[in-house]
């Protein structure tokens, strides 16, 4: 669905909340898929979101929740009436559990659990024995899978009973469920039917072990040219596989939660939390903010005397600060999807920094020109604007440096640069950038 009409649905939406709407929601449903929908959902005030997903079928209501962020659908949980949800989650199977075990309370998990047959209950077990960044924990547990030994006529056979999403190859296994290899689908077309399928194999065939990161993971499947690949245990057996459009999902899962990082916040958060929970979860990230905040007033204070002096420097600290942080977050965000797509090491820093400090040169000279000028003009000292040149020029290159090495250390450090680069990175640029200006500015000014 287009943001343009998923804006125009909410807006419908909204507009009969206090009506009986089931013929919107069956539009709805008939129009758009689940996660258009659960999209939709967490758009809607709480009040409203609960009522919306009541009206849903009976057949949507779990696989909607199951997609909608943690925040959203435990706010949903929570205003539900409990027999319902005893109801709802009557039949539930092990993929939709773990996409709920964070919000579903102690007593409800159990239940469910206890409700699954055994063949469920072993895949949740599987899925459990690995942690939730590991690809072993989300992998697909249903892979069109055959023994060995198994004919070409009697793979077609099953071939035309099932057919999962994004399958083009079949997997095969030895009789412990060993890893063999991968035949494509295409290749069963015409070949003998007699033949078993280990002759057909696909040499060389790209596979993920099960404690691999999910995102590089993820990164893995997109660059593949597969269709899937196969998660392997760390003694080869198969336990499932990773799909193309699972690891699509992954990507924009990780880039949301860079997004919501550079501001310190949780890529679950729901619109419409809480008051206290959104300001509790904001309130760490300010303090942060107001210690560096402070740090860089320090260094200002031991300027004070100057500052009396020389008005003109207080006026233009700002220009001095924007320009080096401006530039710092742009190497920064370099430097973070480097890191993210491993392009970074330690064989071509050396080279980016390089290169990063000569971009710092030129374009700090560039604008300590125009800037200096600007100054000098305004405040009728050329003086003054050699002085915020000089800064401007220092403070550019830092930034630029800065960019580089913030992101490096914090990855070194296993901090996530996208969480806590651009904090550290604008208390560099700032403090640098007052050093400079108000130091340039006692030097030679008074």
């Amino acid at each position: 669905m287009q943001t343009s009409d998923r804006q125009e649905v909410i807006d419908d939406l909204l507009s009969k909340v206090d009506q009986d709407a089931p013929e919107t929601i069956q539009e709805i449903e008939q129009a758009h898929g689940v996660d258009s929908l659960a999209l939709l959902l967490e758009a809607l005030p709480v009040n409203d979101r609960v009522g919306f997903w009541e009206q849903l079928s009976p057949s949507l209501q779990l696989p909607v929740l199951a997609e909608m962020r943690d925040d959203a659908g435990e706010a949903v949980i929570r205003a539900v009436d409990e027999a319902q949800l005893h109801t709802l989650f009557a039949d539930l199977d092990a993929d939709t559990l773990l996409e709920l075990q964070d919000v579903l309370t102690e007593p409800l998990l159990e239940e469910a659990l206890g409700r699954m047959d055994s063949e469920q209950k072993q895949r949740y077990a599987s899925a459990q024995q690995y942690a939730d960044n590991q690809v072993g924990h989300w992998c697909d547990h249903q892979p069109l899978v055959v023994p060995a030994k198994t004919k070409v006529n009697v793979v077609l056979r099953l071939l035309r009973r099932v057919m999962p999403k994004y399958c083009d190859h079949v997997f095969v296994v030895d009789s412990r469920g060993i890893w063999v290899g991968a035949v494509p689908i295409h290749k069963l077309f015409g070949a003998d039917g007699v033949l078993k399928i280990s002759e057909l194999v696909r040499e060389q065939f790209p596979s993920l072990n099960a404690r691999d990161d999910i995102y590089t993971s993820a990164d893995t499947v997109a660059s593949s040219e597969e269709i899937a690949l196969p998660v392997l245990d760390d003694g080869n057996m198969l336990i499932g596989r990773l799909d193309l459009g699972t690891a699509y999902e992954m990507q924009a899962e990780r880039a949301e939660a860079q997004i919501m990082a550079t501001a310190g916040l949780d890529e679950d958060e729901d619109l419409f939390s809480p008051v206290m929970k959104s300001a509790r979860n904001r309130a760490l990230w300010l303090g942060v903010n107001l210690m560096t905040a402070f740090l860089a007033s320090w260094f200002i204070g031991l300027f004070e005397a100057t500052l009396q002096q020389v008005v003109a420097l207080a006026v233009l600290m700002p220009v001095v600060a924007s320009m080096g942080g401006i530039a710092g977050s742009q190497t920064l965000t370099l430097i973070v999807r480097g890191l993210a797509l491993g392009q970074i090491s330690k064989a071509n820093l050396k080279p980016l920094l390089s290169k990063e400090f000569k971009v710092g040169l030129l374009n700090g000279v560039l604008w300590a020109l125009v800037i200096g000028a600007i100054a000098g003009y305004w405040f009728e000292s050329w003086g003054l604007g050699a002085v915020i040149g000089a800064a401007i020029v220092a403070n550019i290159i830092s930034a630029a440096l800065a960019g580089i090495f913030v992101p490096v250390l914090l990855e070194k450090l296993k901090i996530d640069p996208a969480l806590s680069g651009s904090v550290i990175l604008t208390t560099v640029t700032d403090i640098v950038g007052f050093v400079a200006f108000l130091g340039l500015g006692t030097l030679f000014l008074l």
